[in-house]
């Protein structure tokens, strides 16, 4: 059985793979979607000059002839301009359900009342009858929206007939119950009437289009089948069903044979764009167009504009309206060109599993670890570029991904031995650096074992220092078990956060832990990390501080240090021993700010090399800190968690005090008024009253 467990493990989930595809088809057609989808963005359909046109309701004719609905006398004249210039077939992406609330008799209606105006509305055109009249003049097609009410009214009339060979094709159509109609005088009028319903897939995007749908028991067609069927001048469908009766094979319009999936639909292959296709209504209307341009053209009639069409998303991610699907649809059945895919690709990709799986499993003993994973690399290439090339010569979906998933199982099978060596090898490096404390650190070395070795580099960092007032004392006074309990109490959360912020524990000397960010693995955020993880190490500190001294505990404030600079990080020590850690004047500065806010009376405070490198730091300025030994001052703020207010009082102040204006201690002293716990101002204050002035602080405490 140890001889022959990789065979089975691989089994085992070749089986799982073809089981989710026969158990879990709509998942299995999703991330399948992801590559199909990835073959028309790379591969869009090439268009060719073809007789479909849209005409455009976008923005600017809105503009330029008011805003939607527009009055059905203005759409009976686009009807009647496309009519004159020849067009095939025009078809309303609209449905003209109620009446046209501008038609005089209904906007006259509320004084309908008075003889004069009964005598006006019966002189002026009414704008449906005017729409149906134009309607009437040939080769239009309305449109109507299938649902799932049955209360929505009954089945609406069509034209057309369908005839059906081969079996019954309803079972496998899409079902609705109810219809919202075009008014029964324009519907009457119409040469076609077609479904204006579309089906996208889970996800929302529309990669498919039906042909047919059914209400009731009855067939009926939609909007780009009937665009097609009147242009042509047929006067029905014929419904082909498959010989194995698993559901439909094909529609017939005319002398045009449609291939569809088993339920009626196309599956569209989207073209790039073409401008020729699309018209502006307010060109037709201004009479820019060419009558050659649409003659002979199928003419969908819809809209773009924002809040009037109905957008969808296609395969590529990119909105759509509604109407432009339509004529995709009838593009594609004139050309003859589709998006394919057979019954017979299914059986054929199980097929191709088994055989790749019984080759692979012969080669398994034979091959090292190294060579199968070759093997199944060139197996995934080989099986990725066939479904390519099978979409790219034929339009015919293969799916890449479960012969793929086949043969990374495969693969894995045979590398769980080098797995095995492989985990005995980090297992020694983990023992080697179990001195390590960061996690991060040690997943680093573990991933780049290239990396133990002495020396190091230079690389600029944030390092974020903490001490805990008064725990020497404790140590001195207290039971040692209780103190080291209460330690790691302390440190286990300090360290959490740190860790949490991906930083790295630098060293831990008693209750003093240093934390940097960006080694060993470059952070480019490195400052904004190590602000927000001394926030959180002062909260924590906080609360664990008040948690304590309820139960009687004389916990001390944490103090914290943040700062950024260039240091060199690396490997120190000998041969035997290896350290890695960083040496420079940045770690050196953040541990003076540090032992700083016992002079200051802060918590936190923050070098401006470090609040520099955060874009929108929010913090109040405590001035230009010459710290012990330092012969330069830097920049320092401290975090403010204050209300907008008060910290524009306190920004107010300081700007004074910064320009030594003798109102600045006035503005300060107010600030303590309204805060008296505030310590930076009560320090400020202090100075003043010092005889101090600006704000260049000189620190006699190292």
């Amino acid at each position: 059985m140890r001889r022959y467990w990789p065979a089975i493990l691989s089994l085992i989930v070749l089986l799982a793979v073809i089981g989710f595809r026969v158990t879990n088809p709509s998942i299995a057609a999703n991330i399948q979607n992801a590559a199909f989808d990835l073959y028309q963005r790379l591969q869009p359909r090439a268009y060719q000059p073809t007789p479909v046109r849209v005409v455009d309701i976008d923005e600017a004719s809105l503009t330029r002839f008011g805003q939607w609905p527009w009055p059905r006398d203005r759409l009976a004249q686009i009807t009647a301009r496309l009519q004159a210039m020849g067009a095939a077939a025009i078809a309303f992406d609209v449905v003209f359900a109620e009446p046209d609330r501008t038609s005089p008799a209904h906007a006259l209606n509320p004084y309908a009342d008075r003889p004069a105006v009964r005598d006006l509305v019966a002189r002026l055109p009414d704008h449906d009858r005017v729409l149906a009249a134009q309607i009437a003049a040939g080769r239009v097609v309305t449109g109507f929206v299938l649902t799932r009410d049955a209360a929505d009214g009954d089945p609406p009339a069509t034209p057309a007939g369908v005839a059906t060979t081969g079996g019954d094709p309803r079972p496998f159509l899409p079902a609705f119950r109810g219809a919202v109609r075009a008014l029964p005088a324009l519907e009457a009028a119409a040469a076609g009437n077609g479904s204006l319903n579309v089906t996208p897939d889970q996800d929302g995007a529309l990669r498919r289009m039906p042909l047919m749908m059914r209400i009731g028991e009855a067939i009926v067609p939609t909007l780009a089948a009937e665009a097609v069927r009147v242009a042509q001048g047929e006067e029905s469908f014929i419904v082909q069903s498959s010989e194995a009766g698993t559901g439909i094979a094909d529609v017939r319009i005319g002398n045009l044979i449609v291939a569809t999936d088993r339920t009626a639909h196309v599956r569209l292959h989207y073209a790039a764009a073409p401008p020729q296709r699309t018209i502006p209504a307010w060109r037709l209307l201004a009479d820019e167009i060419p009558a050659a341009e649409l003659r002979g053209a199928i003419v969908f009639v819809g809209s773009s504009a924002a809040g009037v069409t109905d957008l969808r998303v296609g395969p590529s991610g990119d909105t759509l309206p509604g109407v432009v699907a339509h004529a995709e649809l009838a593009e594609q059945i004139l050309l003859g060109s589709y998006l394919l895919r057979p019954e017979w690709t299914g059986v054929v990709e199980t097929l191709a599993l088994i055989v790749m799986w019984v080759v692979f499993v012969l080669l398994i003993y034979r091959l090292s670890v190294l060579w199968s994973a070759v093997a199944g690399a060139v197996v995934i290439v080989a099986v990725c570029l066939a479904s390519w090339s099978a979409f790219a010569a034929a339009r015919i979906l293969l799916d890449p991904l479960s012969p793929s998933l086949a043969a990374i199982a495969i693969y894995l099978a045979c590398s769980i031995p080098r797995h095995v060596q492989s985990e005995r090898q980090q297992a020694w490096i983990r023992k080697a650096f179990s001195t390590y404390i960061s996690p991060n650190l040690v997943s680093h070395l573990i991933a780049n074992p290239e990396a133990l070795s002495l020396g190091g580099e230079r690389r600029d960092c944030t390092f974020v220092l903490s001490d805990l007032q008064g725990f020497t004392a404790l140590v001195e006074t207290s039971d040692p078990i209780a103190v080291v309990n209460l330690l790691n109490e302390y440190l286990d959360g300090m360290i959490g956060i740190a860790q949490r912020h991906e930083g790295t524990i630098d060293r831990i000397v008693g209750d003093a832990v240093a934390v940097m960010f960006s080694a060993p693995v470059t952070q480019p955020d490195h400052a904004a990390r190590g602000i927000a993880c001394a926030l959180e190490m002062d909260r924590f500190a906080q609360d664990w501080a008040a948690a304590k001294q309820a139960e009687g505990l004389p916990i001390g404030v944490t103090r914290i240090g943040v700062n950024s600079g260039a240091v060199i990080v690396g490997n120190v020590g000998g041969q035997s021993i290896y350290d890695y850690r960083a040496l420079g004047d940045a770690i050196n500065t953040a541990a003076r700010l540090e032992t700083a806010n016992a002079e200051l009376g802060t918590r936190v405070l923050i070098s401006g090399a470090t609040a520099a490198a955060v874009p929108g730091f929010a913090g109040r300025p405590v001035g230009t800190l010459f710290l012990k030994g330092k012969t330069e001052g830097i920049e320092v703020f401290a975090p403010d968690a204050r209300d907008t207010t008060d910290a524009q009082a306190y920004a107010a102040a300081y700007d004074l005090l910064q320009k030594g204006d003798p109102g600045a201690a006035a503005a300060i002293a107010a600030v303590v008024d309204a805060h008296p716990d505030d310590p930076l101002a009560r320090f400020h204050l202090q100075r003043l009253r010092q005889g101090e002035t600006g704000t260049t602080i000189v620190l006699q405490s190292k």
